[in-house]
C-alpha cells in the first residue's frame, strides 16, 4: 500500500520495564518483534514513523528507511507517567510541528491499514482536533455513577440507571489503537487537544490490546489464524 500523505507521520511510543509483561515490545511475534509490526505497518501506510523509546535494543536497531528512534528519558518511561508528556517531549525532540500525527500503540497488532488510512480519511474529512479509534463496550455502565458527599451522581442520565440494559443506546470505548491529532495543535496545548473529538469504531477482533503474557498469545494465535 502506497504512503498516504507526507503531512501525516506515524509515532510509535514504545517502552521497556513492563509489569504485565516484561520485554513484551521487542519479544517475538509471529516472526517479528512485536514493535516491528506498528513501525512495518506506519511505513507501509504513512511512509515516516518515529519512535519513543528508552529499548537499547531498538535505539541500537538497524531500522528500515524512513523511521527513526529517539530516547525517552527514563523519567518518562515509568509506569505511572502519562501518555501526554512523552508525545510532547517525541514532537519536541523530533522536531515535528506542522502536519498530523498518527498514534500507533505497539501493543495494537491486529490494527489493519485500513484502519489508519480510514481514521485519517475521518479526521481530514470531518475538520476534528483529534480522531481516536473505539470499539463498541457494554452498554450498562449508562447505568453507573459516582458517590459525592453519600449522594449517587449518574454518569449519564438519571433515567438510565432504571432503564433495560437492552434499552439503552450503544456505547464506546477508546481501544488505544490510533490517535490522529496535528503536531501544531498538541505543541500548543501541551496535551491531546480535545475541543472536537472524531470516533473511529473498530471491531472487538482487531482492538486487543496486549499487557499480558494471556494476551500476547491470544494475538499471536489469531496472526497465525
Amino acid at each position: 500500500m502506497a504512503p498516504q500523505t507526507d503531512a501525516a507521520i506515524a509515532l510509535v511510543p514504545v517502552r521497556g520495564g513492563s509489569r504485565g509483561l516484561p520485554g513484551k515490545n521487542v519479544r517475538d511475534l509471529a516472526g517479528k518483534p512485536l514493535y516491528r509490526h506498528a513501525v512495518d505497518q506506519a511505513l507501509r501506510t504513512l511512509g515516516r514513523c518515529v519512535i519513543s523509546t528508552n529499548i537499547e535494543e531498538i535505539l541500537n536497531a538497524d531500522l528500515p528507511e524512513g523511521c527513526t528512534a529517539i530516547r525517552r528519558p527514563e523519567e518518562l518511561s515509568r509506569d505511572e507517567t502519562p501518555m501526554a508528556p512523552v508525545i510532547l517531549h517525541a514532537l519536541q525532540s523530533a522536531a515535528l510541528k506542522d502536519g498530523e500525527i498518527v498514534l500507533l500503540q505497539a501493543t495494537s497488532p491486529l490494527r489493519s491499514d485500513s484502519d489508519i488510512l480510514d481514521a485519517l480519511r475521518l479526521h481530514r474529512e470531518r475538520g476534528f482536533a483529534m480522531t481516536m479509534s473505539v470499539t463498541e463496550a457494554d452498554r450498562g455502565v449508562l447505568k453507573w455513577g459516582r458517590i459525592v458527599d453519600d449522594r449517587f451522581e449518574p454518569l449519564a442520565e438519571p433515567e438510565s440507571c432504571f432503564a433495560n440494559r437492552q434499552s439503552l443506546p450503544p456505547v464506546h470505548r477508546p481501544n488505544g489503537a490510533i490517535y490522529i491529532f496535528g503536531a501544531g495543535d498538541y505543541l500548543a496545548a501541551e496535551t491531546f487537544p480535545t475541543r472536537s473529538i472524531g470516533a473511529y469504531p473498530m471491531p472487538h477482533d482487531r482492538s486487543f490490546d496486549i499487557d499480558t503474557l494471556d494476551d500476547f498469545l491470544t494475538v499471536e494465535q489469531a496472526m497465525m489464524r
